[in-house]
């Protein structure tokens, strides 16, 4: 049996004809670049996630990148962010001449914590970049709280929690701006790089609307230095048709979860395979990916690839020991429950498709290997 960490392919034959009549549009229309397409996305998405502006970017790490931008980050400034997250969060700040200042995480959600915020709080601190990772809100209304006594600007990283929920609210309704990511393989993903940034600032989503189009507003008239980060009007259109297909798919990944959970518990697995939680009853999880802790994950995953079941490790390596960032001094052990989850996390298979015969056959398989 083969079991796809997503499939990607099966989930465009079951819209082509959808995605064809969208892309065919944009090309008897010639206009590529920008326009109805992006506009309705915008608005789309931006009602969607219940906040007012949405502005279509090149990627989610130019939604990083510009959103730090307009909250007027800079050289010297500090800026607080988990160690345990895609290389692209820290590295946004490190483009802008900033300082990332790593931080531990939580040994359930694998999200920053506000206690590992405060500690490392300066007179330099700019501001801060929760990440709800793997689909799971941080816990934003105490990180909030903390941004408020400091007077810190907020950037959710949400680039993989598109329409995930804390303590009822939608995740782009807590910090200044937010940014989401259209990779491929995101939840909501586009045919290529795309991202947007959500805000509920008019003035900031003004700012960054100018930055995309190299600083200019109106059109050749420069108040800033900007960036090309202008939203493919193709992609756009693909978007807008899966976007109504988000929820749909967000509940197959959240009955697949569900069904993981299960059956780890029936095969007496909880022991040695450590499966996703939430700190906060009233919040969602979206499953981006789903990610289990495992004693000897290396072997593991060789073991899962024989019997052809894909996997994936969200991250080897944690970004305060980098070695683009040495210069900042940290050492192995300065952030212990980050460095331990490098070594134990996979992430199982979690197409929304995926049937109960397929969960099973993962979660017997990973039973074998520890019987």
């Amino acid at each position: 049996m083969k079991v796809p960490l997503l499939d990607l392919k099966g989930q465009y034959e079951e819209i082509k004809d959808e995605i064809q009549e969208a892309i065919n549009e944009v090309l008897d229309s010639t206009r590529y670049i920008m326009g109805e397409n992006v506009t309705g996305l915008e608005k789309e998405v931006a009602d969607y996630c219940d906040v007012k502006y949405g502005i279509g970017v090149a990627s989610g790490t130019d939604a990083l990148l510009l959103s730090l931008k307009a909250l007027e980050v800079g050289p010297g400034d500090e800026v607080i962010l988990p160690t345990f997250t895609f290389f692209a969060t820290a590295g946004v700040v490190s483009r802008l001449g900033a300082i990332p200042v790593f931080a531990d995480i939580d040994p359930v959600t694998y999200n920053i914590t506000p206690e590992e915020i405060e500690k490392r709080i300066t007179d330099k601190t700019k501001a801060i970049i929760p990440v709800h990772l793997y689909g799971q809100p941080a816990e934003m209304d105490k990180i909030m709280e903390l941004a408020e006594e400091h007077d810190l600007k907020v950037v959710e990283d949400a680039c993989q929690a598109i329409g995930a929920e804390y303590k009822g609210e939608q995740v782009g309704n807590f910090g200044d701006a937010t940014a989401l990511s259209f990779f491929p393989s995101k939840n909501l993903g586009a045919y290529g790089d795309a991202g947007m940034v959500l805000t509920n600032d008019e003035e900031l989503a003004e700012r960054i609307k100018s930055l995309r189009v190299h600083g200019a507003s109106p059109k050749y008239y420069h108040q800033e230095v900007g960036y090309n980060s202008r939203l493919d009007a193709i992609q756009a259109a693909i978007l807008r048709v899966k976007l109504k297909y988000l929820d749909q798919w967000t509940e197959g990944r959240q009955r697949v979860a569900e069904n993981y959970d299960r059956l780890f518990k029936e095969y007496d697995l909880e022991d040695k395979v450590v499966t996703p939680k939430k700190k906060v009853d009233d919040s969602t999880h979206v499953y981006h990916q789903y990610v289990v802790r495992v004693e000897n994950r290396d072997e593991l995953q060789k073991k899962l690839k024989e019997k052809g079941i894909s996997s994936a490790v969200y991250y080897p390596v944690p970004l305060h020991l980098q070695e683009c960032y040495e210069d900042l001094g940290y050492q192995k052990g300065d952030l212990p429950v980050a460095e331990k989850a490098c070594g134990e996390v996979l992430a199982l298979p979690i197409d929304p498709e995926l049937s109960e015969e397929q969960v099973e056959y993962v979660v017997d398989s990973i039973n074998n290997f520890y019987e």
